[in-house]
């Protein structure tokens, strides 16, 4: 047997490549906060290889236990980093520039299901972020380990929010009230036609500065599960009750009402001096369903039209065009007068809401008030945008099950321009309430 030396180089190579001489970069996930209110953190992956690309997994379970989940592929820059505020989604559910893209597209694992939290105080959603290799399946993500992970809690409330469960007379609700001390602008927070106890959008305003007031009027506690009428002196007490606390401004009350409580917004804002500020967000500018009361006057609801009901190709039922034929023949008569309001408007309406045909009947509205002289209002119209208009970066709901009319409604909405519109709309919100809730200083120099 003949021995040769071995090349130097060779041994050298040998050498470093043994598995104990490796460095091995370790990955890390942060993300700062990792404890906030409802947004995602700067979130930075670090330790991957240059240009590698990696998939990004984020899941949450809601009250009940309903799963959702969002991925998006990314790729690693020079030095090895995924950084959400400036990398690029590749692929997955959006694709582009999003830093709140993991938050916003979320997507329920069981079909129709609307991701809505109650408990606001006492419990934040807690949102897994994991990274994996890109070559995973999907459909292996439950039995495959991450490469790391970590645990985000997202609050609709701020620190120093407190909560005053309402039981005086017949109002029930829940009044929150910023951190501090002084007194607050006031403004009552009407969650749709849903019922129960709303709270998301009143803890994120008071989390900014207001002091507000959730209000139940059905389907909560000792109250009627189906309203049979709107009673408007419910609203007005509940209007007094507010301006009678110690830490609200007196200047008026705001009013924040959303689908069919808009029509009670409208209502309130038209018959309570009190209210000088009403935001509507796609409601309609007459009636719905029931009758609306107040002193003894009734205000019969707008018959709708079996016939324009409709049900797309995926069994969701459509009401955008119920009322069609009614608003054809109705006079001026027939729709709330608005220009009897002494207060000022903000319409937000999106043009793809399914539900209800939001841009027609805020037209309607402003042209009203425009043939009286007023120029109380401002009309937000967004394309590509539907029905449920919610606080900022809340995932796209386009279709859910209405449990109390057993019925699978369409509401509509493009994923990109509906989460663009909810957070331009939340800015305009607070920009429109402050400016006619909060008096303006004038300095005497």
């Amino acid at each position: 047997m003949v021995w040769r030396q071995a090349d130097p180089s060779l041994l050298k190579a040998l050498v470093k490549n043994h598995p104990r001489n490796h460095t091995v970069t370790r990955i890390h996930l942060t993300a700062t906060p990792a404890s906030a209110l409802m947004l995602m953190s700067q979130c930075i992956a670090k330790g991957l290889t240059p240009f590698q690309i990696v998939l990004l997994w984020t899941s949450l379970e809601d009250e009940k236990g309903n799963l959702f989940h969002s991925q998006a592929y990314s790729r690693a820059n020079e030095v090895g980093e995924v950084d959400l505020e400036h990398a690029s989604s590749l692929g997955g559910d959006y694709v582009g520039v999003h830093p709140m893209g993991l938050l916003w597209s979320l997507k329920p694992e069981k079909i129709l299901t609307k991701l809505l939290k109650r408990d606001v105080m006492n419990n934040p959603l807690k949102v897994q972020l994991k990274l994996y290799d890109s070559d995973v399946m999907v459909t292996h993500i439950a039995i495959t380990t991450p490469k790391v992970s970590l645990t985000l809690e997202r609050w609709y409330v701020a620190p120093g929010v407190t909560r005053i469960q309402v039981k005086e007379g017949c109002l029930r609700g829940a009044l929150l009230l910023p951190p501090g001390e002084g007194h607050f602008p006031v403004v009552i927070d009407l969650f749709g036609g849903i019922g129960g106890l709303i709270e998301i959008r009143t803890s994120l305003l008071a989390s900014h500065g207001f002091a507000v007031l959730a209000l139940a009027y059905c389907d909560y506690e000792d109250l009627p599960f189906r309203l049979e009428k709107v009673d408007l002196e419910y609203f007005e007490e509940d209007a007094n009750f507010l301006l009678r606390h110690p830490k609200v401004l007196s200047l008026g009350i705001g009013i924040v009402s959303m689908s069919k409580t808009a029509e009670t917004g409208l209502f309130m804002a038209i018959h309570l001096k009190q209210v000088t500020a009403t935001a509507l967000i796609n409601g309609p500018n007459f009636i719905l369903d029931i009758p609306q009361v107040y002193r003894c006057q009734i205000n019969q609801p707008w018959l709708f039209s079996p016939h324009s009901l409709s049900i797309n190709t995926l069994g969701l039922v459509e009401l955008q065009r119920i009322f069609e034929d009614t608003r054809a023949e109705a006079s001026e008569t027939f729709f709330l007068p608005i220009e009897k309001a002494q207060g000022h408007f903000l319409f937000i309406v999106g043009e793809e809401d399914m539900n209800v045909n939001s841009k027609v009947y805020a037209e309607q509205a402003t042209e009203q008030l425009r043939r009286h002289g007023k120029n109380t209002w401002t009309l937000l119209s967004y394309p590509g945008v539907g029905h449920l208009i919610e606080p900022p970066y809340s995932p796209l709901c386009c279709a859910s099950r209405i449990s109390n009319l057993r019925l699978f409604m369409h509401w509509g909405g493009e994923v990109i321009p509906h989460v663009a519109a909810q957070e331009r709309s939340w800015k305009e919100i607070q920009k429109f309430l402050r400016k006619h809730l909060i008096p303006v200083v004038t300095s005497c120099l």
